[in-house]
């Protein structure tokens, strides 16, 4: 998905300016059942992590469920950034911290392109960093 890869370019693109070159990537489809998965294969191939930023909110609880089966304390020994502040995030033992984006904004400039037949475009909208317990 594009959305999926701008995630990932976005946090690739910020690790190497702040130096970090390798940089272990599990995959998931934004569910929490992936997120579990996803954070089982990171704990088995780089188990000294101290970090973990999922690309959606959903991926996040599953990775926090899978840390927590595993006996790691977050954000004590692992800090979780999620995606989407999607209400879940509020959900989670500890809450959430989430990158917001404003999904109405959104939703209103793809209905306008979609009426007006435009295609070719990909708007970047703002986030904003919303800090809650889990980093």
């Amino acid at each position: 998905l594009p959305g999926a890869r701008d995630r990932l370019e976005g946090l690739a693109r910020t690790l190497r300016a702040a130096g970090a070159t390798e940089v272990p990537v599990a995959y998931g489809d934004f569910t929490a059942a992936s997120g579990t998965h996803a954070m089982q294969w990171l704990l088995r191939h780089a188990p000294g992590l101290d970090a973990v930023f999922a690309a959606s909110d959903l991926m996040a609880a599953g990775a926090i469920q899978a840390l927590r089966r595993a006996g790691r304390r977050v954000p004590a020994d692992v800090a979780v950034i999620g995606f989407d502040d999607a209400p879940v995030a509020r959900r989670t033992v500890p809450a959430l911290t989430t990158v917001r984006q404003p999904v109405e904004e959104l939703a209103m400039v793809a209905t306008r392109l979609l009426l007006a037949g435009t295609t070719g475009i990909d708007p970047v909208l703002p986030t904003e960093l919303v800090i809650r317990e889990s980093a």
